[in-house]
């Protein structure tokens, strides 16, 4: 089972598809969602009962998560879903106001896909990894024009991951082309709350400066160029050049985002430090670092293979002295929608001669204006060396697809799979965990 349904994650990227893992795309107007079923976790069955509904009134949008589950054995509310007060703050999905990009941005909640920046220090960030302790989090962004700044918090209930950017465009009151937008930035962003095996501080900061200058800005197309240095306090530094391209072609029949960069990345240097699977790599172990230290371009000696089966809890932290060589690389993103009937959105990056360096990040989803058949799917994997890599799922893996027939265009016959991380308190480690939840779903599309 586990391997059919990742071939069809698989299918849906090369079909139509690739974003953010539970930020699923959604329409961007507001729409009822809710619905009864049944849930598996590891084999555990559940009757479940959910009501979704994202609701979008000008610039502002909220979104709820109420899920309930109920043991199909004893009939009791799945409890840890609800031992803590923080699990009912978590009903909000989230508040919003704007969008990422606009002059004023504001979100409160799930941050799916959380950016710093050009993304060289954080990028695509997931504060939901955890299923079932999903965090809430905060971006607020203000742009003026002359200058603003960025800013994020993954945990709003228990402050961790912090950091921000701050930019400034000097030539902005001056009527001289390309230069009017050139733009200069620099970004701090820390784990405040790690411990060692320890239990001493294992904090981890990491500062950067930027530069990017428009080449071309109209609103048929622009070109973007940049460059970014960072440094991870104490360690080691690393720089990337990249090119952006944008096409908004008349009456929205394509918006296309391409985004190249080459990235030289210094001893004791990793690039996105903050990255789609870091919730999981902040508290790991021995053995699970292993496998992160080779995406990174690192190899492990087979006289010293037995490391991968130590329990042994670290931080990601400890990569970093064993990034003993400079390395060189590549990073190409793409964001597509195409009549607005398909959006596709995926990222790759990868280390020069080094195999299993492979880092993929994709989503995608199909309009609800389709007919008959409703599909959302996301996945991000690192370590991949070949396309088998990619069509399973491990420890390196997080997952989620959604397929739906539509009964009527508002009453959906919907099968979601997920596969994602939990903590376990009895090895003290994150662990993956499976979900299969087909249902009955009501969805209903309308605006104000």
């Amino acid at each position: 089972m586990k391997r059919m349904l990742a071939i069809i994650c698989l299918l849906c990227f090369t079909g139509f598809a690739s974003a953010q893992w539970s930020g699923y795309m959604g329409t961007g107007g507001s729409e009822l969602d809710g619905g009864i079923g049944m849930t598996w976790i590891d084999e555990q069955a559940y009757y479940n009962i959910s009501f979704q509904p994202d609701i979008s009134i000008g610039n502002f949008g909220v979104g709820l998560n109420i899920d309930l589950l109920y043991n199909a054995d004893t009939g009791k509310i799945r409890s840890v879903d609800w031992d803590e007060s923080y699990d009912y703050a978590r009903i909000i999905r989230y508040l919003r106001y704007g969008h990422k990009g606009d002059n004023v941005y504001a979100r409160v909640g799930a941050l799916d896909a959380a950016r710093i920046g050009h993304g060289f220090i954080m990028n695509f960030y997931n504060n939901q990894i955890n299923y079932d302790k999903r965090k809430l989090g905060l971006s607020f962004d203000v742009d003026f024009g002359i200058g603003g700044f960025e800013t994020m918090t993954n945990n709003l209930g228990r402050l961790q991951v912090i950091g921000g950017r701050a930019y400034v465009r000097p030539m902005y009151s001056k009527s001289i082309p390309v230069l009017k937008n050139l733009g200069f930035g620099a970004s701090y962003i820390t784990d405040v709350d790690l411990k060692d095996f320890d239990g001493e501080d294992d904090n981890v900061g990491v500062w950067g400066l930027d530069v990017d200058m428009p080449l071309i800005k109209s609103d048929l197309l622009s070109v973007l160029l940049y460059a970014d240095h960072a440094q991870i306090i104490d360690y080691g530094s690393g720089q990337t050049i990249g090119l952006r391209t944008d096409v908004n072609a008349i009456w929205d029949f394509l918006n296309l985002s391409v985004n190249f960069e080459r990235r030289f990345l210094g001893k004791e240097f990793i690039a996105n430090y903050y990255g789609p699977l870091y919730e999981v790599m902040r508290q790991t172990t021995v053995g699970q670092l292993a496998t992160f230290y080779e995406s990174m371009g690192g190899s492990i000696p087979p006289d010293l293979d037995f490391v991968r089966t130590l329990d042994i809890p670290v931080t990601q932290k400890m990569l970093l002295p064993m990034m003993m060589e400079k390395r060189s690389g590549w990073y190409g993103a793409l964001y597509l929608n195409f009549l607005k009937l398909v959006t596709v959105l995926g990222s790759y990056q990868f280390i020069d001669d080094q195999d299993a360096s492979g880092a993929l990040h994709f989503g995608a989803a199909l309009s609800e204006n389709i007919p008959v058949i409703a599909a959302e799917a996301s996945y991000d994997k690192i370590g991949i060396e070949n396309f088998r890599d990619v069509r399973t799922l491990d420890n390196r893996s997080v997952a989620r697809v959604g397929i739906g027939y539509k009964v009527k265009p508002y009453l959906l016959i919907y099968m979601d799979y997920i596969w994602n991380f939990v903590w376990s308190e009895e090895y003290e480690q994150f662990v993956s965990q499976e979900r299969i939840q087909p249902r009955v779903t009501f969805r209903y599309p309308f605006n104000f």
